[in-house]
């Protein structure tokens, strides 16, 4: 690791050398979700990752928080670095932090990864969201751990590698009940602020996510990617919410993929 300190509020790790690249996690994890395709990354990519508010290390401010507040802690986070062009990668709850921050700063992006986010939800889809936080304030964040893994994990994946089930477990446990349940509160009510307006995102972007996703379905990655001029979806097949975790060698592929065609003239990226 080159560096990991505390700025702009946040936790930060950068790591690596070449172009930037900004990753944000899901809801209940932190910048360690990114482990297992960090050594692919920062290979070739300045791979700057942080604890979204709420998480890890990183405080939940006081007062009124919502999805704008987590893009413009994107907006703190790079800014601190020094980053004037990079490429951002969204996974989950980051997929709409990632959007909001695209639709009003377009110009900063070099290029824009949307992985396994939910678009469009039904009412009922919704309401589901809804009602777990509404569980889990009655009894507790512990009751979303063993459902969680369920829709993350593949079963033929917990049963080779327990290691990896206890970790995540371990980072959902290690959250503070109150920020948890703030941060999928606005998880649940994130549509609002991007259905209707991702064509107001001016960046090569890619949507994916996995075939077997229960809440992060292709067909979700599909309307995004139909939303945004010029983006193009990718399905990566026999694997579920946490493809990262599951599958590195095929994120990382395609993440590399992507990146590596991006253009480099005139962009102030590379």
């Amino acid at each position: 690791m080159t560096w990991r300190e505390t700025l702009a509020d946040s936790r930060v790790a950068v790591d690596g050398e070449g172009p930037p690249l900004v990753l944000v996690h899901g809801v209940g994890c932190d910048l360690t979700m990114w482990d297992d395709v960090m050594p692919a990354l920062e290979a070739r990519y300045r791979v700057i990752r942080y604890d979204t508010l709420g998480h890890g290390e990183t405080p939940l401010p006081a007062g009124e928080v919502d999805l704008g507040s987590y893009a413009a802690q994107l907006q703190a986070v790079v800014s601190a670095v020094g980053l004037e062009r990079f490429a951002l990668v969204g996974f989950s709850m980051g997929v709409p932090i990632s959007q909001l921050f695209a639709m009003g700063h377009s110009q900063s992006l070099a290029g824009l990864v949307l992985m396994n986010g939910v678009y469009d939800r039904t009412a009922e889809q919704i309401e589901s969201i809804r009602k777990r936080v509404r569980q889990a304030r009655a009894e507790g964040t512990q009751i979303l751990v063993d459902p969680a893994m369920d829709r993350w994990l593949s079963p033929e994946f917990r049963a080779a590698r327990p290691d990896q089930e206890q970790r995540i477990r371990k980072r959902m446990a290690d959250n503070k009940p109150e920020n948890f349940l703030a941060a999928y509160n606005i998880f649940a009510e994130a549509d609002p602020w991007v259905v209707g307006k991702l064509g107001a995102i001016a960046c090569p972007t890619l949507v994916t996510t996995a075939q077997d996703d229960p809440g992060s379905v292709p067909a979700m990655s599909e309307a995004m990617a139909g939303a945004i001029p010029g983006a193009r979806c990718e399905i990566m097949a026999g694997l579920r919410h946490m493809p990262m975790i599951e599958g590195p060698e095929v994120v990382s592929s395609l993440l590399l993929g992507f990146l590596d065609a991006l253009p480099s003239e005139g962009t102030r990226w590379r």
